[in-house]
């Protein structure tokens, strides 16, 4: 008789990630191929969002995310859109993403080096102008955004300029 042994894995949570640290490094590669590095978003505000075309919360909270990224771009706004999608979804991703106003992305692998097993969508983080990571989307107990918590979160970080 053999011996069945069952693991489980509660979600890692990424020790990099404190509140008032420099952020993670971490690339987005676009659907239209090219590489958006964090670190050379240095002076913008960004917003890194990880979804995906089977989260109805995410559907929900991507378009309100794209009209926000849209109106403060001017003001050093840059949003990030990682999908979780599978290659094999990439039309419905394309679709998502054609009507929104930031980059997007697939993945590719939940485990993100620096931010962890992404468990739970959406789930965002948010970085000063300085690199610093100033929300951390593992501590928040409601993780989509509204607009009232964009307002409280990230219009301030966009009043002050590089």
């Amino acid at each position: 008789m053999g011996l069945i042994l069952a693991v489980t894995t509660l979600p890692v949570l990424a020790d990099d990630l404190v509140v008032g640290k420099t952020a993670p490094p971490i690339t987005l590669n676009t659907l239209d191929g090219k590489r958006i590095d964090l670190r050379d978003l240095r002076g913008k505000v960004v917003i890194l969002t990880f979804w995906a075309t089977w989260c109805d919360p995410c559907r929900e909270e991507l378009p309100l995310l794209s009209r926000y990224a849209q109106e403060h771009a001017k003001q050093g706004l840059v949003v990030l859109g990682f999908s979780l999608d599978t290659p094999d979804e990439l039309d419905q991703v394309r679709t998502i993403a054609s009507n929104l106003s930031f980059p997007v992305g697939l993945l590719g692998d939940p485990h993100v080096p620096g931010y962890g097993r992404i468990w739970h969508l959406p789930v965002s983080f948010t970085i000063d102008r300085n690199g610093r990571l100033v929300d951390n989307g593992w501590q928040d107990k409601q993780p989509a955004w509204t607009a009232d918590r964009l307002e409280q979160v990230v219009t301030p970080l966009l009043a002050h300029a590089p």
